[in-house]
């Protein structure tokens, strides 16, 4: 009885197993539900490689003029810094712009969204059209949305620059040259970034150009003490 029921048993676990997973978007179809998953509950929902070590979210110490609450994002090296304090950052590991997109400057967070929308450049359209790709004008926010789990809006002189500060759920192309000028982070880093950063965080995005000027910055790796003690969450 014991080995009938044992083959039971792997029989019924044979067929659970076979059966078809629902596709993503089927538990977070869009803006709405998305919205209303825990972030906790976010998952990466694809990773053909994993991301290099170096670009995982950890505490450094930063040494810099600027002030706490600062944001500072280095395009050549891939790194996103959040100031916290005394010397003291968040840094997580960024995509950014492909050849002919980089750009630099210093900007501001003038909006912020969580499961954002995507509403592709009419020029992004042709482009990709041109490829025989179609873009949707608007797809709503979900796991399989380019934007991800969250969105910081950059902008100048009080106007939209187009360019966002985003999750991915594409997170293989963290520490990549492959948007179109946005800075990618992973759901779970973005998330965190959005809680700290509010509306009107000066943001410095040093790439080509150097439109951003001068800026003292310093990366002296893990701060250990910070990293034991978790300052800034």
């Amino acid at each position: 009885m014991r080995k009938s029921a044992s083959y039971a048993f792997a029989a019924i676990l044979t067929a659970a197993t076979a059966l078809p997973h629902a596709p993503a978007s089927a538990f977070i179809p869009g803006t709405a539900d998305a919205r209303s998953v825990a972030a906790s509950d976010v998952e990466l929902i694809a990773q053909r490689k994993q991301v290099e070590k170096k670009f995982l979210r950890r505490k450094v110490r930063l040494l810099t003029d600027e002030a706490p609450g600062t944001v500072i994002i280095d395009t050549n090296n891939k790194f996103l810094y959040y100031i916290e304090s005394n010397n003291r950052a968040t840094r997580y590991g960024v995509g950014v712009g492909r050849d002919g997109f980089g750009w630099s400057g210093v900007v501001k967070v003038g909006r912020k969204e969580e499961w954002p929308s995507w509403t592709p450049p009419a020029e992004m359209r042709r482009r990709e059209a041109a490829k025989g790709r179609i873009l949707p004008v608007t797809q709503e926010g979900g796991v399989d949305n380019p934007l991800g789990a969250r969105a910081l809006y950059l902008f100048k002189g009080g106007r939209d620059t187009i360019f966002r500060i985003h999750g991915t759920n594409q997170p293989w192309t963290i520490g990549q040259n492959m948007s179109s000028g946005c800075i990618r982070m992973m759901n779970k880093d973005v998330e965190h970034l959005y809680e700290r950063a509010g509306i009107g965080t000066k943001v410095i995005v040093i790439g080509p150009g150097n439109r951003q000027g001068k800026v003292s910055y310093d990366d002296r790796g893990t701060d250990i003490i910070g990293s034991l003690f978790s300052f800034g969450g």
